[in-house]
């Protein structure tokens, strides 16, 4: 069977995080939401997204195809009953579709004419920016019991100070000598040769993916993922930071998601929760305005390519969008538009020119090309939010 992992109705109030990737390519948990459904269905996916991401992320359409709403995580229980589709069948969760059995010959879907199946069990949806970081708790658990199962564990290192061993699991090349884990709360996964520094302590529920490095003195608190070839240091708590990103320093990074390619400058914090205890507003691209969270504690979305000077100082429930430079003493907004290029003092727009120069550099140093497709997406995205920027 041939699966296609669609936006779904998401794919707006996920921004800016899908500015530069589907729906199906967030990190929650120890895996991208594609990488979760491949495991469980056996097979490889496509995507049907954005136009414009379209030629990075393509579509492959057969005979007979699987449709999923890439906003619903799988278990064991959707993903058989995915694998088990048959033609004019539709699963839904209430009002929304979660998979639909489709061929090419189909010139529309009518989902009037479909058997509905009703799946009335629980499961993980990212349906808000927020969601990644507040479910993250959750999605590490049921990664890491789905990774870890009748799996064996390389040996926890006798240097390393250890409570509740048997919710540990170390993939094979991964460095780790005097440091804390606390796996009472929370399983704490190390990935492939991944590295954790001296001095650090962390609390579960964890997750350090592939090649990814935690500096020396850390404080890390569940549930907390940290991407492929991605740094922390400092203090972090319940934040997620997609591929390639660096918070690598001292400072506070809490309630917050950063996307691909970020960096985080030494001495910088976030706040996540207001000095009046409200609920925290988010700014919303969907509604162009702020919108609730039903949070207390959130704090830094940040998309992919984008960074910050050192000592910069973001205010509760800030969103920077794609390729932005902030810098300078203050708090800036709390909604940052991509391709800014300033702070508190007010903004300038960064040009793409001078954005893809820095972005071929910081990719070439992880040996990963800044080719026409990247460029592309980038140009996009700096024309559509063109309206949010005072030029």
């Amino acid at each position: 069977m041939n699966y296609i992992l669609f936006d779904g109705p998401s794919r707006n109030a996920l921004l800016p995080f899908t500015f530069t990737r589907p729906v199906a390519d967030i990190l929650i948990g120890i895996m991208t939401i594609r990488q979760k459904w491949e495991m469980r269905l056996g097979s490889t996916t496509t995507t049907l997204t954005e136009e414009y991401l379209s030629e990075k992320f393509p579509m492959v359409e057969l005979e007979e195809n699987v449709m999923i709403n890439a906003s619903f995580l799988p278990n064991d229980v959707l993903a058989e009953m995915v694998s088990n589709l048959e033609p004019n069948q539709a699963i839904f969760k209430g009002d929304e579709v979660i998979a639909f059995y489709t061929n090419d010959e189909q010139e529309e879907v009518n989902f009037d004419t479909y058997e509905i199946i009703e799946y009335t069990d629980d499961c993980l949806t990212v349906e808000h920016t927020w969601d990644i970081f507040s479910k993250n708790d959750v999605a590490i658990r049921e990664d890491f019991e789905y990774l870890t199962e009748d799996r064996k564990s390389q040996p926890i290192p006798k240097s390393v100070n250890v409570i509740a061993p048997e919710n540990i699991f170390i993939e094979e090349g991964a460095k780790l000598e005097f440091v804390t884990l606390n796996a009472s709360a929370g399983p704490i996964y190390i990935g492939k040769d991944s590295e954790i520094m001296e001095g650090s302590v962390i609390r579960g529920p964890f997750a350090l993916c592939e090649n990814a490095q935690v500096k020396m003195a850390s404080k890390v608190y569940g549930a907390t993922t940290v991407g492929p070839y991605s740094r922390i240091g400092g203090e972090v708590n319940n934040s997620v930071l997609f591929g390639y990103s660096n918070k690598g320093h001292d400072g506070f990074l809490g309630n917050s998601v950063l996307g691909e390619w970020c960096n985080i400058g030494a001495d910088s914090n976030n706040s996540n929760l207001k000095n009046n205890y409200e609920e925290v507003k988010l700014w919303s691209y969907e509604t162009e305005g702020f919108a609730k969270t039903g949070l207390q504690f959130c704090g830094l979305m940040m998309g992919d390519h984008s960074k910050c000077g050192i000592n910069t100082m973001f205010n509760t429930g800030t969103v920077v969008g794609v390729s932005a430079n902030i810098f300078g003493s203050g708090f800036p907004r709390n909604f940052v538009p991509s391709f800014s290029w300033g702070g508190a003092s007010g903004f300038t727009t960064y040009v793409t020119k001078k954005a893809f120069e820095t972005a071929r550099l910081v990719m070439s140093r992880r040996n990963v090309d800044f080719d026409e497709r990247e460029a592309a997406i980038l140009e996009h995205v700096f024309e559509e939010s063109k309206k949010w920027r005072k030029e």
